[in-house]
């Protein structure tokens, strides 16, 4: 005996209610990271500590990750070197995590300097080349260059604040950008399930709606 078969109406409606609680979680998840993120931004201290062991707790864990797949492919010809990179993570995510203020202060000067150096870079290249974004180029040039001498005019002060708050910036933007599609997302499948679901029962042709109409004509006796 053939199993009883379930309407498309049935599947389509099952498939959106799915969906939607995906996009609902994904908004969820959002807030929770934008939460964070504001609160990141008040706490800039306690932020750049947060960030600082997080990053060594991933490069430790990358390191030893790293280390097992290197001695699991120990045949091949990148052993050595899978070796070498997998200690280096863990050598470094152990500094991190043992000296958090120092690691701090070095990234922070790191930081400067790459924006020191990409200021510069595309200043000299917008002023070269002289291109259709000529203008956007040269601002962003120059908003580097002196983002890169403000970090470094007041390090290693800065080090305590400026890492804090591109970790709880990019935690804000990422947790709206997941809002914006959880949000969407479940409009979208609304308005897909509505589709599913059709015109209902007193949207009938206007025939019948003024067939029981006083105005109304019935040409069934003409």
């Amino acid at each position: 005996m053939a199993a009883p078969r379930i309407p498309e109406k049935d599947l389509g409606r099952k498939e959106s209610r799915k969906l939607s609680r995906s996009f609902g979680l994904l908004a969820v998840l959002g807030t929770v990271l934008a939460l964070a993120g504001l609160v990141g931004l008040v706490y800039v201290g306690v932020a750049t500590l947060t960030s600082m062991l997080l990053f060594g707790w991933l490069l430790l864990i990358g390191g030893v990750v790293g280390l097992a797949h290197a001695v699991q492919s120990r045949d091949s010809s990148f052993f050595w070197l899978g070796v070498v990179v997998a200690a280096l993570n863990i050598a470094a995510g152990v500094v991190v995590i043992r000296h958090p203020g120092d690691s701090a202060e070095a990234l922070t000067m790191f930081a400067a300097l790459l924006f020191l150096t990409g200021g510069v870079f595309r200043l000299v290249g917008s002023v070269v080349v002289r291109g259709p974004q000529f203008g956007w180029t040269l601002v962003q040039g120059a908003f580097g260059l002196l983002l890169g001498i403000l970090v470094l005019a007041d390090w290693p002060h800065s080090s305590l604040y400026v890492l804090g708050t591109f970790f709880s910036l990019a935690l804000l933007f990422d947790g709206l950008g997941l809002i914006a599609i959880g949000v969407g997302g479940r409009r979208v499948v609304g308005l897909v399930e509505e589709g599913i679901r059709g015109p209902g029962p007193e949207s009938d042709s206007p025939d019948r709606s003024s067939k029981g109409k006083p105005g109304g004509r019935d040409r069934s006796g003409d």
